[in-house]
C-alpha cells in the first residue's frame, strides 16, 4: 500500500485543489438542509439563525405541496426535461455526424461556430429576441407575416397553447451547439482505420455511421443521458422565467418548480419552503439517477455511470 501511495502521490496532490473546492462548494453548504425543517428567521448570522430558528418538521413540505400550482409545476418540470433529454440526445448526434462528413474544413468550422453561438447568449437576451418575434403590437410574426397575409394576429403572451413548442424550440436552439461539440469531439477520436476497413469491405457511408460511429458513441450518449436524468426535477430557470416574461396567463404551461419557488420566496419571503423545494428536487433527482443507473448496470455493466 505504501508503494502504491508513493506512486500515486503526485496525482493525489493534483487532485487536492479540486477536492478542496468540492468540499467548500458542495458539502459544507449541505448544513443548510436543516432550513427545510425550520421556520427560518435571520438573527445576527447564518449559524446562529440556523440554531435558533423554530423546528417545524415537515410543515414546509406540506405547505409546498398544498400550493395550488405545485402539481402543475412538477408535471411541467418532468415533461419538459423528458423532451429535452430525448431531443438533446438525438439532434446533437445527428448534427455532429453531419458536420463530421463536411469535407471542407472552413465550412465545417463555420457551421459549427454558427450553431454553437447561441449558447453564449444569456436568457435575458434570448427573451428580448423572442419578444421581437411574438410581441402582439410590433412582433415580426404578427406585423410581417400574419397581417400581410390577411390573417388574424395572435396575442402570443396570452395564448398558453403555443408556448410548449416555443420553449422547446428556444432550448434546442440555445443548447444544441454545446451538446453537438461534445459528440463531435468524440467522433474525432474514433480511429480512422475502422472506416477504412469498412470501405474496403464495401460498406456505404450510411452503413459506416450505423455500425461504427453510433456504437462507438453509445457509451458517451448513455453517460450524458444519465447525468441529464439526474436533473429531471430541476428546470432551466432563465428559460421558463425570462422567455415567457413571467406572464401569469402562461403559468399552466411555463410554470416549473424553480419559478414556483422563486415567486413564493419573493412574494412571501419563506426561506423554509424554498429550502424544502430544493431538498425535494435533490432527493428525487438522486433517487432517479440511482434507479436509472441500476437499470443500465443490469443491461450492460460497462456502460453504467458508477
Amino acid at each position: 500500500m505504501k508503494t502504491s501511495l508513493k506512486k500515486q502521490f503526485p496525482f493525489l496532490l493534483m487532485l487536492l485543489p479540486g477536492v478542496f473546492v468540492l468540499i467548500i462548494n458542495n458539502y459544507i453548504p449541505m448544513i443548510g438542509v436543516v432550513m427545510a425543517f425550520e421556520r427560518y428567521r435571520f438573527k445576527d448570522n447564518f449559524i446562529t439563525s440556523l440554531l435558533t430558528s423554530e423546528f417545524v418538521g415537515f410543515q414546509n413540505f406540506e405547505f409546498l405541496f398544498k400550493t395550488p400550482n405545485a402539481a402543475t409545476a412538477t408535471f411541467n418540470t418532468v415533461f419538459y426535461n423528458l423532451i429535452f433529454i430525448a431531443l438533446g440526445l438525438i439532434v446533437p448526434v445527428m448534427l455532429a455526424i453531419a458536420l463530421n462528413e463536411v469535407k471542407k474544413k472552413f465550412l465545417g468550422k463555420l457551421y459549427q461556430s454558427l450553431i454553437f453561438l447561441p449558447y453564449f447568449l444569456s436568457w435575458i437576451v434570448v427573451s428580448y429576441l423572442a419578444y421581437s418575434f411574438f410581441s402582439s403590437e410590433r412582433g415580426f410574426i404578427n406585423t410581417a407575416i400574419l397581417t400581410p397575409l390577411g390573417l388574424d394576429t395572435i396575442n402570443w403572451y396570452f395564448e398558453p397553447k403555443y408556448w410548449r413548442v416555443i420553449l422547446i424550440f428556444f432550448w434546442l436552439w440555445k443548447y444544441t451547439g454545446y451538446n453537438m461539440v461534445v459528440y463531435l469531439a468524440a467522433i474525432a477520436g474514433i480511429d480512422g482505420e475502422y472506416y477504412e476497413a469498412a470501405s474496403i469491405d464495401g460498406a456505404t457511408k450510411w452503413q459506416s455511421i450505423i455500425h461504427i460511429t453510433i456504437p462507438l458513441l453509445r457509451p458517451l450518449m448513455i453517460i450524458l443521458t444519465l447525468l441529464a436524468v439526474g436533473r429531471i426535477f430541476n428546470a432551466d430557470f432563465g428559460l421558463f422565467y425570462n422567455v415567457p416574461k413571467n406572464m401569469g396567463t402562461l403559468y399552466e404551461v411555463t410554470d416549473v418548480i424553480d419559478t414556483l419557488v422563486f415567486r413564493s420566496l419573493r412574494n412571501m419571503n419563506n426561506v423554509g419552503m424554498s429550502s424544502a423545494a430544493g431538498l425535494y428536487q435533490a432527493v428525487l433527482g438522486c433517487i432517479t439517477i440511482f434507479t436509472v443507473n441500476l437499470i443500465v448496470r443490469k443491461i450492460d455493466k460497462d456502460k453504467a455511470l458508477f
